[in-house]
């Protein structure tokens, strides 16, 4: 059974504490982050449809997204893994997929797993 949809308004809240409280030195607590995590992954998934990618972010959440050939057992060829705070930073404008990639806080594998073109997912306001 597919997850329930996270309303925007309340996804967007919950990005915007996630993102203040680490701004400000401290963590969200775990619900607003799992919040967080999973409304920009729905995003990702809702804006670039497909199965080709599959994107991780424990224990928070995961989405397969991006056009491209199916995935359906095992391991996906295709994977990107982040913790918490980078996803968000990513999907929201506040880190580069290069850099991030290039500071070791991303693992993808694969030949089609490369988010630079498809994040940020949205802008956050502060």
């Amino acid at each position: 059974m597919a997850r329930a949809r996270i309303p925007d308004v309340d996804g967007r809240d919950a990005v915007v504490a996630a993102l203040g409280a680490h701004a400000a030195g401290t963590s969200a607590p775990r619900d607003t982050t799992a919040m967080a995590v999973r409304y920009t992954l729905q995003l990702l998934g809702e804006l670039h449809r497909g199965n080709s990618v599959e994107v991780r972010v424990p224990p928070y959440g995961a989405v397969q997204a991006i056009e491209g050939p199916r995935h359906t057992r095992g391991t996906p060829p295709n994977v990107v893994e982040t913790d918490a705070a980078t996803w968000l930073a990513l999907a929201t404008g506040g880190l580069d997929w290069d850099a991030a990639l290039a500071g070791g806080t991303v693992a993808a594998s694969g030949t089609r797993a490369d988010l630079g073109s498809f994040v940020p997912v949205m802008q956050a306001s502060r």
